[in-house]
């Protein structure tokens, strides 16, 4: 019968076990602070541990509901009333419009400061001629509806008006003209040429419209000395052409109205193309007797000696037909 065997296994003696659990212990404890370290909210990674920047850098962080979550703030918009610096906007020197013809009413019609007047060499003027002063008195008389009655433009709310002396009316050659009329105490105004004063109206003199009249002086006075020049406006509208009642192929009258500076001559292109120059009537139409060019191209000269052609004006009788054109100021 075989008996056990004698041999045991070798018992640990306390003071060994007691040292593993301690050491256990210790381990354990260690663990939880290098995790509680390492999880902190503060913790930062070591600038040299590569891979622990790399993971923090990826993570997107959401925060909570009751965080609102941070925008970029846009940069402050300048106020409308502050200036920009002269060194962010700096300064250009503005560009001086040319002067152009516009379909605005003339300025110069209604007198005033701006008013200056007309200069240059005009080889083509009568009697008034640009540059030069003229010295005579101011009547006054009813304009009425403005019609202008020897120079035929018809009714107009424009009452701005004069008519000149037989001398210096030149056969309706002063039709149309612009005249800064100027008073001793210094009071002006601006008046266009629709008439003329026979009979008693010496060279020099102009007999105004009463509301231009009043404008220089007190219709009290009744008669005033003046002095008075010729005009080119600044701004005109583009001139207009019409033809007289009873016009046809075989017989016409034409008439330009709103011109800037006073017409000289007026011709028509005849079937071979030649230019032929028709007579001015003291009624303010140039008249073709024979028909010559009724209907045709119209060449117009002013006294400066600008010429401008016009096309396409069929014969209407006394209908005013528009252009786009206008002579020049001076």
């Amino acid at each position: 019968m075989a008996s056990r065997s004698s041999r045991r296994s070798p018992r640990r003696s306390p003071n060994k076990r007691r040292t593993v659990l301690v050491c256990a212990s210790v381990a354990a404890v260690a663990l939880v602070i290098s995790l509680v370290v390492a999880f902190r909210p503060d913790h930062q990674p070591d600038k040299g541990d590569s891979a622990a920047s790399s993971s923090v850098a990826g993570t997107r962080v959401t925060l909570p509901p009751t965080v609102p979550v941070p925008e970029s703030t846009p940069a402050p918009t300048p106020s409308a009333s502050r200036s920009p610096s002269p060194k962010a906007t700096p300064a250009r020197p503005k560009a001086t419009p040319e002067p152009t013809a516009t379909a605005s009413k003339s300025s110069a019609a209604a007198g005033g400061s701006a008013a200056r007047p007309a200069s240059g060499s005009a080889p083509l003027a009568g009697r008034i001629k640009p540059g030069t002063t003229y010295q005579g008195v101011a009547t006054f008389y009813g304009a009425g509806n403005g019609d202008g009655h020897a120079c035929s433009y018809g009714p107009s709310s424009d009452v701005m008006t004069a008519a000149m002396n037989t001398t210096d009316y030149e056969t309706s050659m002063a039709c149309g003209a612009y005249i800064l009329v100027r008073a001793a105490s210094g009071a002006s105004v601006t008046v266009r040429i629709t008439n003329e004063c026979p009979g008693d109206c010496a060279p020099g003199q102009l007999d105004l419209s009463a509301e231009a009249f009043a404008k220089i002086a007190d219709p009290v006075a009744g008669r005033i000395p003046i002095s008075w020049s010729l005009l080119s406006p600044a701004t005109a509208a583009p001139l207009s052409v019409r033809y007289k009642t009873g016009s046809s192929q075989y017989w016409c009258g034409i008439q330009v109205i709103g011109h800037r500076n006073p017409l000289a001559r007026l011709e028509v292109r005849t079937g071979g193309g030649s230019w032929v120059r028709l007579a001015r009537t003291e009624y303010n139409y140039f008249l073709s007797e024979q028909g010559t060019g009724c209907g045709g191209s119209i060449r117009i000269t002013d006294i400066y000696g600008e010429q401008l052609t016009l096309d396409g004006i069929a014969v209407r009788p006394d209908a005013v037909q528009a252009t786009s054109v206008q002579f020049a100021a001076h």
